[in-house]
């Protein structure tokens, strides 16, 4: 089993990584940390270029990566105001593994989709008989 730096296992529900790994295994820290790799970004920019992700999601997802380090907010003294989000030096660690899994996730994405419509096409031959087993009872 994989041991943390805190010398526990991350399969151990009370292994503190586990909270690390909460963080950036979501969907919408990755997509945040993908798009501000490639630089400062404005609230507005980030959630142009995130498709789908709400304004609370984005707000939320951002006070966490601020609280965590991985993002800094600096917020300037203009009317109106001014706040720009950027990765730490931390923050900036975590580029190159996503990118890493952006990579795989696009290589493996047909084989993917074949698979859940393999998976789906069977649920679908398997529906009908369970229904004439339960009407039979």
């Amino acid at each position: 089993m994989p041991k943390s730096s805190s010398g526990g296992s991350v399969m151990d529900a009370q292994c503190p990584s586990r909270l690390v790994l909460d963080r950036i295994a979501d969907k919408w820290t990755a997509l945040i940390i993908q798009v501000l790799a490639q630089g400062t970004k404005r609230y507005a920019a980030l959630q142009r270029e995130i498709g789908g992700i709400s304004q609370k999601m984005l707000t939320q997802t951002l006070r966490s990566l601020e609280r965590d380090g991985l993002v800094q907010r600096t917020v300037y003294p203009v009317v109106p105001p001014k706040v720009e989000y950027a990765l730490t030096r931390l923050g900036r660690t975590l580029i190159e593994p996503l990118h890493a899994l952006c990579r795989w996730s696009e290589k493996h994405l047909p084989e993917l989709q074949a698979n859940r419509a393999r998976a789906k096409a069977k649920l679908q031959k398997q529906a009908p008989v369970a229904t004439v087993a339960t009407a039979v009872r």
